[in-house]
């Protein structure tokens, strides 16, 4: 019985500190902007190889000065449980530890807004056991310090979107020629939908998968009420053509 008290005692206070010590202090981040992310660290020295090294392109604008319809279509996008979880999609890491075992090898996380914010912030893109349970404990301790708006915020803010880009300000600018505020609907489905590989999709350009997800999430804004069709049209119709910074991501 002593034998397993000492045990019971030496793993809570094990537990207490990784909480406090070894995992990062989470609780500034309700007053603190981050400056820099771990994987914008990584873009800028070139990652493991170091052979290319990218110029990092940012600038952080509050929740309320971006368009309502790229915070919809991101959330439906990524993680449609974002305000139910806390933290974790179960049944999203079933199924994508199903494809894993499928495929032989870690391809798919199951990640979600949370989850992916812990890795932007503090870890790097490596595809390991150890990084993943890292990461699940970080998201952990976000969701417990941290609202779901301020999380999002943070997210919209760090979160890749082309090479170099970060943020959803700097992705508008890169891709559409515009501050984020004005992006229409069917842009921010655009925007949404490259985020798994942000590197590899160009949301202002005419690939298959970029145009028809695009679509898939602009439809379910529709039929959400979140955007009105018609009206969207007409606004689209008196909208100027994209300007010259409008520009296809490097791949």
């Amino acid at each position: 019985m002593k034998k397993v008290l000492y045990i019971i005692i030496f793993s809570a206070v094990a537990l207490t500190a990784t909480y406090f010590f070894v995992l990062p202090d989470t609780a500034r981040l309700k007053r603190e902007n981050p400056k820099k992310t771990s994987l914008m660290q990584y873009r800028e020295t070139g990652g493991k190889s170091g052979t290319k090294k990218r110029t990092i392109q940012q600038a952080w604008r509050p929740l309320s000065k971006m368009s309502p319809f790229v915070i919809k279509a991101v959330v439906i996008a990524e993680d449609d449980k974002f305000y139910s979880h806390e933290g974790f999609d179960f049944e999203g890491m079933k199924e994508a530890m199903e494809k894993n075992v499928k495929a032989k090898r870690f391809r798919a996380g199951g990640s979600t807004i949370s989850q992916q914010l812990a890795k932007n912030l503090y870890l790097t893109p490596e595809k390991t056991i150890f990084r993943k349970l890292k990461e699940m404990a970080i998201t952990w301790k976000l969701e417990r310090t941290l609202s779901k708006k301020r999380i999002l915020e943070i997210y919209l803010n760090v979160v890749e979107w082309g090479d170099g880009v970060f943020g959803i300000e700097a992705a508008a600018q890169r891709h559409f020629g515009k501050s984020a505020a004005d992006l229409t609907a069917e842009e921010a489905a655009r925007l949404a939908v490259v985020l798994p590989n942000p590197r590899r999709f160009n949301p202002a350009g005419d690939q298959k998968f970029v145009v028809n997800r695009a679509e898939f999430i602009y439809d379910i804004m529709v039929r959400r009420g979140i955007v009105i069709q018609e009206a969207d049209e007409a606004l689209q119709d008196d909208e100027p053509p994209a300007t010259a910074g409008a520009q296809e991501a490097p791949r």
